[in-house]
Formats: structure tokens, C-alpha cells, sequence
């Protein structure tokens, strides 16, 4: 990608508002705020619907009634193969594995977790680590619970290590850090063995200290093919550490987003905790959703089977976004992004300062995206330059147009203010 000069980067600014005012009159009203699946996509799940026939209701009926609180054995086994666990450490919820995040860390706050000396609330300061860019759910969570959040960047393989370490080796405030280990929200980072490795074994101040573990994306490849990654909970076993990680999941992309299945998986010990305190406000979770689950996702090779068709559909979107990006942005400075593998998100970075503009002429012009600073703790980006594209639950038509869109501001905003820094 070229670096323009002065009079080349006017003269395509003039390009650029021409454009614009052609676009000026689509009358768009297209929402591209959040990582919604597709209804083609959700379609490829109806059989959930009908797969308990009088045969399998005569067969199960513990399943209908009180009990197995932590969730039935064939759903259990079904995530361990999704999570490389094993089954019994493996605790089945009920549709939202933010509900179990959220719940989790309520938990800790009020009871303290299996390794605590008393509940985090009671600590003077209770701080999280956040990789940025990263989730806005798990910032809300914090902040939602008066959490102090630090804020540490992401490489490629995962969050910067030395920074991470450095942190937690001296504060005991520090009680954990959000991880989402494959296809990051929302640049698709990819962990590395060694982040893995080192998150698990690093000297923490805090002995309670966590990783929570949004595994949120372990199956939604792109490209057809399943990732194999190290197992967080293996590598803290081996490190001596075995209760330092929690391992969140669900099907929300994978089936329907709002009648999915949620998970927990941790050490033995970790669950057996969290399972007892957990006790006291639910009998049984939906087990009548877990059982419709197995027998339609049935085992991992199924699972992975119907990942590929969902990719299918997921791809060719991920395809526009990228292409209109690569054909319209003409400097490098104006934004640089992410080529993810896998996930629900692209990661824009734009020239600094241009973010929240970006995202109020979008809105001007009829596209919504998500907010700018997002994905930053507190909304707060200081270099206000990161935006996050979810195209996954747009036609193509209007994926097409919302990238005109949005590309042909990007350059506008960003080049008006290079202009202005260069005067």
C-alpha cells in the first residue's frame, strides 16, 4: 500500500466527497452494531426443534424432571471433545455463557474463589487485566461490579506477556485476566503455545488470581479448517496451577443464539467449589435443551461438520469486508486491519483521532456500527482509533453497500485530519 503525498491525498479527498454525496441519497438503514449470526445461518440448526420424538421422551425420562444439576453426561462429553477436556470437569448451564461469566464473578466477589483467603469484595482493590482491543461484555462485567480493569495490548499470539507478567508479579490486587484464546474479539488473534504456557505458570501476587477463559470461538474457523490449540486447563495443571483457569463456552454461534447451551469447565476441585455454591439457586439448568443439542450436534466430528457449513456462509461476507478495505483504502496511514481466521469480528485501526468520527457519519448516513471505544475498558480508546466490523448477520446487497459506506468515510475523516496535522 502506497504513501501519499500532500497534493495526492487532497486530490483524493475531493474523489472522496464526491462519492459521498452520491451516497448521500440511498436512504440506508442498516444495522452492523453486534456479531448477530444470520437467519441462513440459524437455519441450518431447525432440527433442534423436533429431534424428541416419543421414543426418546419414553427413553429419558430423567431428563424432564428435577436433578442432574450439573448438566447430563452425553452433553458433557459432547464439550469436553469441543474443549479438549475431560468430561467431569465439565459443568453444563443453561443458554448464556455470559450469564456464567457475570455469575462466576459475582461469585468471587461475595464468596471469594476455591483458593481465596475471603471474598474479593472484601479486598481494599479488586483489579482485572483486559487485552484491548478486546470484548465490551467483559468490560461491562467488571465495571458492573466495581472492578478496577488495567488494560494490557494484543500481539498476534494473545496479550503482550511481558506486560502481563510484570503486572501480576507485583499486585495482589490483581485477581485475573479475560482471555478469548482463538479468533479474539475483535481482531482474531490466535494464542500461541508460549502465551498459553506462560499465562499458566507465571508468578502471581495474588494466589487466587484467574484466567477467565472466554472460549467463545474454539470452533468457528473460516477457512474450513479446525485449530488445534494447547489445553489452558492442561497447561495449568502441569504448571502446578491447576485451579487457575475457567474456562467459559457455549453454542450461541453454533446453533441458536438465544436457546443455546452454556459451559463451565475447570479443575475438579474448582468445580466441585463453584458447583455447591451454585447449588442454592437452581435445582437443574435446561436439560431438555441439552439433550435437543446432543442429538443433533451428536459428536465432534458432526459438530465440525456443521461448523464448515456455517463457514460457508460466514466467509463470502468476511470476503466483502476485507476486499472493499483492500480496494478503497489507498494509504496506509488512513487504517491498517485484521485477517482473521475465524470469529466474528474485523478489527479496524484507524489513523488516530478518527474513530468516533468515523462511527457518527456512518450513523449520519444510515450505518450503524459499533460504538466507538467499545473495545476499550470505560469506552475509553486513548488514541481513539478502533473500530470493530461485525458482518456476519447482513444480506450481501446490503453488506456491499454498507462497506461503500463505511470505507469512503474512513478515508474522508482520515484524510481530513492528516490534513489538518500536516498544516
Amino acid at each position: 500500500m502506497a504513501t501519499l503525498n500532500l497534493d495526492e491525498l487532497k486530490s483524493l479527498l475531493e474523489v472522496t466527497n464526491s462519492k459521498l454525496r452520491d451516497l448521500e441519497k440511498l436512504d440506508l438503514n442498516v444495522d452492523m452494531t453486534r456479531g448477530k449470526p444470520s437467519f441462513e445461518q440459524i437455519r441450518l440448526s431447525r432440527d433442534i426443534l423436533t429431534n424428541i420424538d416419543e421414543e426418546v421422551f419414553d427413553r429419558n425420562p430423567n431428563i424432564f424432571n428435577y436433578g442432574i444439576g450439573d448438566g447430563i453426561e452425553e452433553a458433557k462429553q459432547l464439550f469436553a471433545s469441543m474443549l479438549e477436556v475431560r468430561s467431569d470437569e465439565i459443568y453444563v448451564g443453561g443458554n448464556s455463557s455470559l450469564n456464567l461469566m457475570y455469575d462466576t464473578m459475582l461469585k468471587a466477589m461475595y464468596f471469594g474463589m476455591v483458593d481465596s483467603n475471603r471474598p474479593w469484595m472484601k479486598e481494599d482493590t479488586v483489579k482485572f487485566i483486559c487485552p484491548v482491543p478486546g470484548y465490551d461484555r467483559h468490560f461491562a462485567i467488571c465495571e458492573s461490579l466495581g472492578i478496577e480493569m488495567i488494560t494490557v495490548d494484543m500481539t498476534p499470539n494473545g496479550p503482550d506477556m511481558d506486560a502481563v507478567e510484570a503486572l501480576v508479579k507485583e499486585d495482589a490486587s490483581i485477581k485475573g485476566i479475560w482471555c478469548v484464546p482463538k479468533y479474539s474479539n475483535p481482531d482474531g488473534a490466535i494464542y500461541s503455545k508460549e502465551t498459553i504456557e506462560r499465562l499458566a505458570s507465571m508468578e502471581t501476587a495474588a494466589k487466587d488470581f484467574k484466567i477467565f477463559y472466554d472460549n467463545a470461538y474454539a470452533v468457528h474457523f473460516l477457512d474450513g479448517e479446525f485449530i488445534e490449540q494447547e489445553s489452558m486447563l492442561e497447561a495449568c495443571k502441569n504448571a502446578g496451577n491447576p485451579n487457575r483457569v475457567i474456562i467459559f463456552a457455549s453454542t450461541s454461534k453454533i446453533t441458536f443464539p438465544g436457546a443455546g447451551v452454556g459451559v463451565i469447565s475447570a479443575n475438579r476441585e474448582s468445580l466441585d467449589y463453584m458447583e455447591k455454591l451454585i447449588a442454592a439457586q437452581s435445582i437443574s439448568q435446561d436439560k431438555v435443551n441439552q439433550l435437543r443439542h446432543v442429538l443433533f450436534l451428536k459428536d465432534f466430528d458432526t459438530l465440525l461438520e456443521h461448523m464448515k457449513k456455517q463457514a460457508a456462509i460466514l466467509k463470502p461476507k468476511f470476503d466483502i469486508v476485507l476486499d472493499s478495505l483492500k480496494s478503497t483504502v489507498a494509504d496506509e496511514r488512513i487504517a491498517t486491519w485484521s485477517n482473521p481466521r475465524g470469529g466474528y469480528f474485523i478489527s479496524v485501526d484507524t489513523y488516530p483521532g478518527c474513530a468516533k468520527k468515523i462511527e457518527e457519519e456512518c450513523a449520519r448516513l444510515g450505518l450503524k456500527i459499533t460504538k466507538a471505544g467499545s473495545t476499550y475498558p470505560y469506552y475509553d480508546n486513548p488514541k481513539d482509533n478502533n473500530l470493530r466490523i461485525a458482518p456476519s448477520f447482513l444480506g450481501r446487497s446490503d453488506l456491499v453497500q454498507a462497506m461503500d459506506v463505511f470505507t469512503t468515510v474512513l478515508q474522508k475523516i482520515a484524510i481530513e485530519e492528516m490534513l489538518k496535522n500536516e498544516q
